[in-house]
């Protein structure tokens, strides 16, 4: 069984919070029993997380060796630029080496996406921009290093997809069986 679940910014990929500091955790949302995360998205990260009962299935997902395309939407401060769009493309230098190729491209901001609470910074006098983002390792805080080297921060981070199973049309905090 897979679970596709949609996690809202702020809430920890994990069952319950072990600092003992009542974060909102996978427990608020998911109450299937013995699952578990297969991979992980960051406190401050959105979108689609994928849980399952099967220790094959999520070791399959999560194994580097495998590569699995994980994708993301990215919104960014400033302009992106074509040449960064490039880099991205070739691999970026980051403090523990560079990363594999990506596919990344400029796009809109995605439709019917949610409003995030709280709201991303804006900044009167600088634009933002948005850029889907698919990567086969997973780095931690990658996509965020990779926007950051190229001289745009992400304001936002959303993963879309993870392989063959796609956030769609699920609403933030909602979750979807599939067998």
């Amino acid at each position: 069984m897979i679970i596709l679940f949609n996690k809202p910014y702020d809430v920890l990929c994990q069952f319950t919070d072990n600092d003992g500091n009542g974060r909102a955790t996978l427990a608020d949302y998911i109450k299937q029993k013995n699952v578990y995360a297969a991979g992980r998205l960051d406190r401050d990260s959105e979108g689609l997380l994928l849980l399952t009962d099967d220790g094959k299935l999520q070791h399959q997902i999560t194994d580097p060796k495998n590569k699995m395309e994980k994708t993301y939407w990215a919104q960014v401060e400033g302009e992106i630029t074509n040449e960064a769009i490039t880099q991205l493309t070739k691999g970026v230098k980051l403090k523990d080496g560079f990363t594999r190729p990506a596919k990344a491209k400029i796009i809109t901001e995605p439709k019917n996406l949610w409003p995030r609470t709280p709201p991303i910074r804006e900044r009167k006098h600088i634009p933002t921009s948005w850029l889907q983002l698919s990567i086969k390792e997973g780095r931690n805080r990658q996509v965020r290093r990779m926007t950051a080297a190229m001289g745009f921060p992400t304001l936002r981070l959303i993963r879309a997809s993870i392989g063959q199973w796609e956030l769609g049309s699920l609403a933030i905090g909602e979750s979807k069986f599939e067998r």
